[in-house]
């Protein structure tokens, strides 16, 4: 069998039924308000990002966690904790 550059993908992220979350909604943890944010399943099962938010325009922390189906558990925090 040859490696190919893909397979770690694969066994980090098995196949299913092909669908894992590419949107989701968070609360900004300045103002309040949710925003709704595309999600990328191909960056890995663990992200940790910085978002700015869409309405008073303050970075945040985006920590974003897929399960083994495909979905994603989302937070938002203070950039500055």
């Amino acid at each position: 069998m040859v490696d190919f550059p893909g397979d770690d993908l694969d066994a980090e992220f098995p196949l299913g039924d092909g669908t894992a979350e590419t949107e989701g909604v968070v609360t900004c943890p300045y103002c309040g308000e949710p925003n709704e944010i595309g999600l990328d399943a191909g960056g890995g099962a663990y992200q940790d990002y910085v978002e700015d938010c869409q309405v008073c325009c303050r970075p945040w922390r985006v920590t974003v966690a897929y399960d083994e189906a495909g979905n994603a558990k989302i937070s938002a925090s203070p950039l500055d904790e």
